[in-house]
């Protein structure tokens, strides 16, 4: 059996493994809040999604990706299958998207959150023994029964515990606590699982198929880039809840009929010279303008005594 090293750059590796899953995480925690705060299932859902990205493709499978970099053989050098690690990859997003939409989507409860951990938990496993089979190096791999059943069990509670946070942390510090406890799960996961690892060497000097590792480095670093910059840009374009009353006030608004402005009395009116108000109407003869007699009343009010005699 050969000697294997866990860390062969030293603590670079699990350190940046670590803080890669804790960033991951808490963006993917970020958009379940988001989820939760979405007034139509359709926003509800890309959140979701936006979420197992976030989770299942940074926190989880480029945490492992980058502690597999650490990871090193006495008797060679390691290749890695292309096809099989990019499904490796499909594989962690798939799993933490059926999770979260199966608990995020309806009324959370007990059920559904175990039900998606169990589910969440052996796709993540798959996950981390698909990536191990990608491997390609000098020798052939068996397996510590007791560690990888070890490694299943993390992964399981710790895809339940995400779960529950996901319905559950809403708070900044708490979802920063939160994300701390996930990537040590994750990270605890992975090692576990390598640690069950045992390498036979062959001693053939034949050439490995696959690429090196160092070759899938800069186009996965890539990637997360752009995936970390368009979940922050997603997440701090989305409408937060004040946004979204506000916008459904105003469609309220704008759905009601426009009220009629009633028509002044004549009293408030204003008087054109001709006798017209200023809407064009005339008095009735009985009616009066603030007091003012009309011109009937005022003929009628002449004093008798200006009349002439007989």
């Amino acid at each position: 059996m050969t000697e294997v090293d866990h860390f062969s750059y030293g603590l670079i590796t699990p350190v940046l493994a670590y803080t890669l899953s804790v960033m991951g995480s808490l963006l993917g925690l970020i958009c379940t809040v988001k989820a939760r705060g979405a007034t139509s299932n359709r926003r509800r859902v890309w959140f979701l999604l936006l979420a197992a990205w976030a989770i299942g493709g940074t926190g989880i499978w480029v945490m492992h990706f980058i502690a597999m970099l650490g990871y090193g053989i006495e008797s060679g050098e390691i290749r890695y299958d292309v096809p099989i690690t990019t499904a490796s990859a499909v594989l962690a997003v798939a799993a933490v998207a059926v999770g979260l939409c199966l608990v995020g989507l309806g009324r959370p409860n007990t059920a559904k959150i175990l039900a998606g951990g169990v589910f969440t938990g052996l796709g993540v496993a798959g996950m981390h023994y698909t990536g191990v089979a990608a491997m390609r190096l000098d020798g052939s791999i068996n397996f510590d029964q007791v560690l990888v059943v070890a490694s299943i069990a993390i992964a399981v509670v710790a895809a339940t515990v995400a779960l529950w946070f996901t319905v559950t942390v809403q708070r900044p510090l708490a979802l920063v606590g939160s994300a701390l406890v996930m990537g040590i799960a994750v990270s605890g996961m992975h090692y576990t699982g390598m640690h069950a690892m045992h390498i036979h060497p062959h001693g053939s000097d034949g050439p490995l198929s696959g690429a090196p590792v160092f070759a899938l480095l800069l186009p996965i670093v890539v990637l997360v880039v752009l995936a970390v910059i368009g979940l922050i840009y997603a997440v701090l374009a989305a409408p937060t809840p004040e946004d979204a009353e506000g916008a459904a006030y105003l469609a309220t608004r704008r759905s009601l009929p426009e009220p009629t402005r009633p028509v002044p009395p004549l009293a408030e009116q204003r008087r054109m010279p001709d006798g017209t108000f200023a809407d064009g109407n005339r008095p009735a003869p009985s009616a009066t303008l603030s007091g003012e007699p009309t011109p009937t009343t005022r003929r009628q009010s002449i004093p008798r005594t200006n009349r002439r005699e007989h």
